[in-house]
């Protein structure tokens, strides 16, 4: 397949699927599990990112456009405890399929414990199960030196007691990294799609996403920043504050200006290389530290730490964050190249 070709098709592909945006404009937003990375890293870098260049298939959640043959024949899990009985968990493998195309499979769990129903009236009528599930299936390929393009298509399946629902939905990315300045930015398309099952006669829409984002090294300090920028196609983004922070029923205040929507956009990440198989990553997200403005939040609100280490064939991540000071989230990864381990 030429370059021109792939372009053209690339091209293509992303004029459907913007188009296919243009549907989602009524009814309420569902399925906002897809907003969880599944990358300890990067949730230790504030849970957006799209530039990470490192050994860590679990990446390639945050942007199809990162998977590539250095992937090949890795495999990545990835759990993570949220609040009360909340557990997500999942599984990626990558394999390459030529010198310059990779494609991988994932499936990722989010169980959201036993809940207590009732009905219209308030009577109690037993506790039930609730789960989401996302099975996806990505492609990349070179698309020139510098230049990597990929998409990941996903079907997405809703238990909620007796209620079920499906959706199908893809990401587009495209990533240029500079080896040479160790430079990386990337743009994606996130969650463009629609339900192909419903739960009633209800339409809910997919939180569909543009993000772009880069990250560079600090010249030969062994030291990495990120920022990314996300949910650009809505820039008004109010939050609100509590007016008496000493009165949980005082009235809430509205707050929105245009240091405030700015901010609400960007998620700042550094991280510190001691070696090529250690790092220690720093987040930080102001969308999260305002939005807890109306509940106890405390001084790690917004914050968010990660480290991870390589040893051998395997590489280990874990991340902590704390949004407010009834709720303290970890979520650990590990990946492992089959390749090495048969070595």
């Amino acid at each position: 397949m030429t370059t021109y070709l792939r372009h053209l098709i690339l091209l293509a592909v992303w004029a459907v699927a913007l188009f296919a945006v243009a549907d989602n404009g009524s009814g309420t937003t569902a399925y906002n599990f897809l907003n969880v990375p599944s990358s300890s890293h990067v949730y230790g870098l504030g849970g957006h990112n799209l530039t990470i260049i490192d050994d860590d298939i679990n990446l390639v959640e945050q942007n199809p456009a990162l998977l590539g043959p250095e992937y090949d024949h890795q495999v990545g899990l990835n759990y993570m405890r949220y609040i009360g009985e909340t557990n997500f968990a999942g599984l990626r493998y990558g394999q390459g399929v030529s010198e310059h195309g990779a494609v991988a499979v994932g499936i990722q769990y989010f169980g959201y414990g036993n809940i207590q129903g009732a009905d219209m009236d308030g009577t109690l009528t037993g506790k039930f199960s609730a789960s989401d599930m996302a099975f996806s299936l990505t492609y990349s390929h070179d698309i020139s030196e510098k230049f990597r393009g990929g998409i990941t298509v996903k079907y997405l399946y809703s238990k909620y007691e007796d209620y079920s629902a499906g959706a199908v939905a893809a990401d587009l990315g495209i990533n240029f990294y500079d080896p040479d300045h160790e430079f990386s930015a990337s743009l994606v398309a996130k969650n463009l799609g629609g339900q192909v099952k419903k739960f009633n006669d209800y339409k809910d829409n997919l939180p569909w996403d543009i993000q772009v984002g880069f990250s560079k090294m600090l010249g030969m300090a062994p030291i990495r920043l990120h920022v990314t920028a996300y949910e650009l196609a809505r820039w008004s983004s109010p939050y609100y504050k509590i007016q008496d922070v000493n009165n949980p029923n005082s009235d809430l205040i509205k707050k929105e200006s245009f240091g405030s929507n700015l901010l609400r956009h960007l998620v700042f990440g550094v991280d510190i290389l001691p070696s090529n198989n250690i790092y220690l990553g720093l987040g930080y997200n102001y969308r999260t530290r305002s939005d807890m403005a109306t509940y106890k939040r405390d001084f790690m609100s917004g914050l968010s730490v990660a480290g991870g280490l390589k040893v051998k064939a395997f590489g280990i991540g874990a991340a902590y964050a704390r949004p407010h000071t009834g709720a303290s989230t970890f979520m650990f990864n590990l990946t492992t190249s089959i390749g090495e381990l048969v070595k």
